[in-house]
């Protein structure tokens, strides 16, 4: 059974959302979510901190128990708290400070050499690393030429295709891509735009280790708690 990493972001976006406000906090979220059953916590720790600040990847360090798996640009400033904070897990995402969320992945081919410095880098202390790319085959084999420790599949252009056969031949990328990783010896982690409807198309393919999965669960969770939200998408993961 594939595993649940779940994003705590959006608890954050909404603290935010009225400035000075100390709740909700992604903390006590987190636990919940652990409590209800995930493998992994997951927070985005963006250069204009719009959501998650810092204080909350130190309090998620001391408090989260399971895994967890820090989102960041490769940046000087970012290493550096990597370093301090020493998540279990750093997945390398591209960031643009106009786009709501993560618009695709990583150009590993182009940023091959910045890319392995950073990799080096956090390897050298002992942070296994993962990069967020589409799911196109050349990106994958470029990350398994940087050192990189497994990918995350970019599962947006999936979960956002309309009609049928877009979403039939987006999905096949999703399939070839997670095959070109298990194959080059790469963890395969997904996520981006799933939710409790998309994740059913999964079924039967066991190459995904992990599901990396936030605002479908954060959006639930506003209506019927944590502990349920978490425990629905566990149920549908356990069917595939």
């Amino acid at each position: 059974m594939a595993g649940l990493a779940v994003n705590v972001d959006h608890i954050a976006t909404l603290r935010q959302a009225r400035g000075n406000t100390p709740y909700p906090d992604p903390v006590p979220a987190a636990v919940l979510a652990e409590l209800a059953g995930a493998d992994g916590i997951v927070a985005h720790l963006r250069e204009d901190r719009r959501h998650i600040q810092d204080r909350d990847v130190y309090l998620l360090r001391k408090t989260v128990a399971t895994k967890l798996i820090l989102e960041m640009a490769a940046t000087h400033e970012m290493i550096k708290i990597a370093t301090d904070v020493k998540p279990d897990l750093v997945t390398l995402v591209p960031e643009k400070r106009q786009e709501l969320t993560t618009e695709g992945g990583l150009d590993v081919i182009t940023l091959g050499p910045s890319l392995k410095k950073t990799i080096t880098a956090l390897h050298g202390q002992n942070i296994p690393v993962s990069l967020f790319v589409d799911p196109d085959p050349a990106q994958i084999e470029a990350a398994r030429k940087m050192d990189a420790d497994m990918i995350e599949i970019h599962t947006g252009a999936f979960c956002d295709a309309v009609g049928q056969l877009a979403k039939d031949t987006a999905f096949a990328a999703v399939i070839e891509a997670a095959k070109c990783a298990a194959r080059l010896n790469l963890g395969v982690n997904a996520g981006h735009g799933l939710c409790y409807h998309s994740i059913k198309r999964f079924k039967g393919l066991k190459e995904i280790d992990e599901f990396s999965i936030g605002h479908s669960i954060i959006s639930r969770a506003a209506l019927v708690g944590m502990d349920r939200a978490v425990r629905d998408m566990l149920a549908l993961i356990k069917e595939l």
